[in-house]
């Protein structure tokens, strides 16, 4: 992307590229200060991390931009102290029920075939698209939130494929041909959403280069053709919303969001077994990892009902998804949340995808750190699955600092002269 010229060169670093990706969740806000070689590979050198308080995040958005400003500032000081350097550019996460995301696929029918397409011609059709699915988020919202008018805006956008009479191409100026499809993936939210994100950026006085939505980033982080084009489900259980992302036909097809996560378990056990918030997280945190607790058997019944209702929020989801085509036969899940036993059961169990559109029950992996190749990490912190959204965001960094494709510039011009 165009941002990469602006990314500050550190010269103690060989010219390395420097930049911070930032996830401010329900339950953590997280900081990964990174480089960028010249090989176009990252390597993480600070990690930093601070709790935020019950009522600062709402349902993975944030409620309370003040107290989400020092919370980051605590995560990104601890980072930038373990790194040696601070970045002053960044990218963040955006998350919520209300975040839209979607691959729109747009067919033209040219009346001349003989004529080579021109860079004009792909930017109108291109044009074309991105109104459409302006249109289409706007009535999703609008639907959801019962409200007549909500400003949205896009967060990010990212061509996903182009056909010329059935052709791969990626590149479609010069070709001939009657039949263009043109596929890009929008992601849409509610300006309030985002525009909390960019003063929390401001007050920490950093030069925002990219609002990614969370599940994107997660779908994308593993990176290889082979995942693209054999496709999969990307499930990522955060602390206040459960993101999925589904990966067909060589690129992320569609997320959604809805909220149930960590946090709902916490409060879940706090309620029923009449405990302060913070030891029901405890006891939760300690029956994922094996450890014995007190009421052992009361907590498994618990967390049992609720991940049986967060398995049917799965369901829902997947039912959707599968509604044109069968849905991929590999599940990978990841996000703190994940670490509950429970969770990539109920996934694995044949009731849940016996009446899914699945070709065969799905292989559900859990994804970990080590699993990134793109993405070094220099401070040997970053082991668990809750490491994975930001990472993500990081790998967000790295492919848009890659040389720029025709489409993506093609698309880039668009959207500066429709500026959604």
């Amino acid at each position: 992307m165009a941002f990469w010229r602006r990314f500050l060169q550190r010269e103690e670093a060989d010219s390395l590229a420097a930049c911070t990706a930032l996830d401010v969740g329900t339950e953590f806000a997280k900081a990964l200060v990174f480089e960028i070689d010249r090989t176009g590979h990252g390597i993480v050198r600070g990690v930093g991390r601070k709790r935020q308080g019950l009522s600062h995040m709402q349902s993975g958005t944030v409620a309370d931009i003040a107290a989400v400003v020092d919370n980051c500032q605590v995560a990104l000081q601890e980072a930038e102290e373990m790194a040696g350097f601070r970045s002053t550019q960044v990218v963040i996460g955006i998350a919520g029920e209300l975040v839209k995301g979607f691959t729109i696929s747009h067919d033209q029918e040219r009346k001349r075939p003989d004529q080579a397409i021109s860079e004009q011609e792909l930017q109108k059709l291109i044009d074309g698209v991105q109104r459409e699915a302006l249109i289409e988020a706007e009535r999703a919202i609008t639907w959801e939130t019962g409200l007549p008018n909500v400003d949205i805006r896009l967060v990010h956008a990212a061509v996903t494929g182009a056909t010329i009479d059935g052709y791969a191409v990626t590149n479609p100026v010069g070709f001939q041909g009657r039949h263009v499809r043109i596929s890009i993936f929008n992601a849409f939210a509610p300006l309030i959403h985002l525009g909390a994100l960019q003063s929390v950026a401001s007050q920490l006085d950093l030069e925002l280069l990219a609002i990614v939505a969370e599940p994107y980033a997660v779908a994308r982080v593993l990176g290889g053709e082979q995942v693209l084009q054999a496709g999969a489900l990307f499930i990522d259980v955060g602390g206040g919303t459960t993101d999925v992302a589904l990966v067909r036909s060589g690129g992320v097809e569609s997320t959604k969001m809805f909220a149930l996560g960590g946090r709902a378990f916490t409060k879940s056990l706090a309620d029923r077994l009449e405990l302060p918030f913070a030891r029901a997280e405890e006891l939760k945190v300690d029956f994922a990892k094996g450890v014995a607790v007190d009421r052992q058997d009361e907590i498994a019944a618990i967390i049992a009902e609720d991940v049986a209702v967060w398995s049917a929020g799965i369901e829902l989801v997947l039912e959707e998804f599968g509604r044109n085509a069968l849905l991929p036969g590999r599940i990978y899940v990841c996000g703190g949340g994940s670490r509950l036993p429970q969770i990539p059961a109920a996934l694995r169990d044949p009731q849940f995808s016996k009446d899914l559109p699945f070709a065969r029950p799905p292989i559900v992996d859990t994804i970990e750190p080590g699993q990134i190749e793109a993405i070094r990490d220099a401070t040997d912190l970053l082991i668990d699955v809750q490491d994975i959204p930001p990472l993500g965001l990081a790998y967000q960094a790295i492919e848009m600092a890659a040389p720029e494709a025709p489409l993506d510039a093609a698309l880039r011009k668009v959207l500066r002269v429709m500026r959604v």
